[in-house]
């Protein structure tokens, strides 16, 4: 899929190193036996960077395919799109 606009992949990228950066970070805290609870306050902020990483996603596939789509039915392509918002939670 294109996403439309170098800006996006750009920001996705840089969201998703960050996303990595934070995974490792989890796996150091898990080695060093750090507290449970600053654990699961990291892998909470983890769960939401992934979120938003999807809802930017989600706006580049509706803004490149919904507004201005070039193949198929767009009652499709929004269906497929409100299925794989609905698993993004």
């Amino acid at each position: 899929m294109e996403l439309g606009s170098p800006a996006v992949k750009a920001d996705l990228t840089v969201r998703l190193k960050r996303i990595e950066g934070q995974v490792r970070g989890v796996q150091r805290m898990i080695d060093e036996e750090r507290e449970c609870t600053d654990i699961l306050q990291q892998m909470t902020a983890i769960r939401a960077a992934v979120h938003q990483a999807s809802l930017v996603l989600a706006r580049a596939y509706a803004s490149r395919c919904l507004v201005s789509p070039t193949s198929g039915d767009t009652d499709v392509m929004l269906d497929q799109l409100m299925l794989a918002l609905r698993k993004v939670e």
